[in-house]
């Protein structure tokens, strides 16, 4: 095999690896829920959204409660993208409110959707992996 085959060959693998999405778990934890949905969560208490799938985003609040929202439908590249962005008004964000997904390109504005109820969960605890 030549130099620029056997570079190709290593460039494509290395690829291959840091691509999005390829490392990293694409499951999504099952959770238990505690109580009915609600429809509003207060906006200044999220502490990090996981975005699981372009239909399931997972808000952990400060206090370490998870409320998991379910998208009505998928939202076009919210999975591989794993970011969005909203604007509201008050210090709340709820089921009635649309989020959009963003692209880091230039005009990086993707699709919007609506969400839905937001639904306290459990998780189960974190397996230990193994190498």
């Amino acid at each position: 095999m030549n130099r620029m085959m056997m570079a190709s060959i290593a460039l494509l693998a290395g690829l291959a690896l840091a691509g999005p999405g390829a490392a990293r778990d694409t499951s999504i934890p099952k959770g238990t829920p505690v109580g009915a949905p609600q429809s509003c969560i207060t906006r200044h208490r999220i502490a990090q959204s996981l975005v699981r799938s372009d239909s399931v985003i997972d808000f952990i609040m400060i206090d370490r409660k998870v409320y998991r929202v379910t998208l009505p439908q998928p939202c076009g590249d919210l999975g591989f993208q794993e970011r969005f962005g909203y604007s509201v008004s008050i210090d709340q964000l709820c089921a009635s409110d649309i989020i959009t997904v963003l692209y880091l390109n230039p005009g990086g504005l993707g699709a919007r959707c609506a969400l839905a109820p937001f639904q306290q969960i459990t998780l189960p605890p974190r397996e230990k992996r193994t190498r």
